[in-house]
């Protein structure tokens, strides 16, 4: 049951991608890559590092691949990085989350790049924080090697 929430939620992990202005160019690029969670929290719970280690998500221009043990899950991303915070669009096309969008918000500093979901697909997370009883999923991501 973890893993199929998981699966979903790090469906969601999706970040990024748009080229409807040089900001979110830049913003593209500066996130594509392979990105392995360091931490995660759902409805404020931190997950179990057993399950985070199996997470990878990798963005390429404007689309992303989760995997989560042996499942996987594609989709693509549309984000604002002038928006405050910055917003993230998600959109699946293929695996759990296909024909779901998922609205989320994102900070990256350095290598660490951290996403807040909101898997209920009612609304954006306000802050990158989540509570008992949402559907709010937070992770802390460093860039990882490439493939």
């Amino acid at each position: 049951m973890i893993r199929r929430s998981i699966a979903a939620l790090a469906i969601v992990l999706s970040l990024v991608y748009c080229s409807w202005s040089d900001d979110a160019k830049d913003a593209n690029r500066s996130l594509q890559g392979t990105w392995l969670p360091s931490s995660a929290e759902l409805a404020g719970k931190k997950l179990p590092d057993e399950v985070v280690k199996t997470i990878k998500l990798v963005l390429e221009d404007d689309k992303y691949t989760v995997t989560v043990g042996k499942g996987i899950d594609r989709g693509t991303c549309k984000l604002d990085p002038k928006a405050k915070p910055r917003t993230l669009d998600i959109t699946g096309t293929e695996g759990p989350n296909k024909g779901k969008k998922i609205l989320a918000i994102y900070e990256r500093t350095g290598d660490t790049l951290r996403v807040c979901y909101d898997l209920s697909g009612k609304g954006r997370p306000t802050e990158f924080a989540t509570k008992a009883g949402s559907q709010l999923f937070l992770v802390s991501y460093k860039r990882g090697k490439s493939e």
